[in-house]
């Protein structure tokens, strides 16, 4: 279940972080076409998050690509009052796999790559996270955008198994 935001995309500051530029190449019939690929994260720390790629034959034309397509893939994320998330999850994306799991306050952003990127931008402070299978930037930085898409409440969780909350605590 993907969220997708509600408010509004030009309200808010966003910031923006390249996450990886890579060079890449087409063969053709006169040889070698060299472009460019940007993988970027855009969040404004306040719960909202998306991940984007831009290809064009400069870096500075990828980059606005990427931009663009980040704020078409913006999601909201619940974050505790801890400025953690509400309980452990898996994500994946190919074959790139990621586990959240929320963390004591204080302990800060325990990430590596570009998932650790995606975390900080999201605006979450306490976390630990672990990259399995694939080194992939792109993947990785999907993969954790999956998890976090993924979290629930306890509020909806009590509400979709039609409970009261205090009797979901017991």
């Amino acid at each position: 279940m993907k969220r997708k935001s509600t408010r509004n995309k030009e309200e808010t500051n966003w910031e923006e972080k390249v996450v990886q530029v890579k060079r890449v190449t087409k063969v053709v019939k006169g040889g070698k076409k060299l472009s460019f690929r940007a993988v970027l994260v855009i969040g404004n720390e306040n719960g909202q998050i998306g991940v984007g790629v831009g290809k064009a034959s400069d870096v500075i034309g990828a980059v606005k690509k990427g931009v663009t397509d980040a704020k078409k893939n913006i999601i909201d994320i619940p974050l505790t009052q801890y400025y953690s998330i509400p309980h452990p999850i898996h994500g994946t994306s190919g074959a790139a796999r990621i586990i959240l799991r929320p963390s004591a306050t204080g302990s800060g952003v325990i990430a590596g790559g570009s998932t650790r990127i995606v975390l900080e931008l999201a605006g979450i402070k306490n976390i630990l996270a672990k990259q399995l299978g694939s080194k992939n930037t792109l993947n990785n930085a999907r993969a954790t955008l999956n998890a976090l898409s993924n979290l629930r409440t306890f509020n909806e969780t009590a509400e979709d198994r039609n409970i009261n909350l205090e009797r979901l605590y017991q």
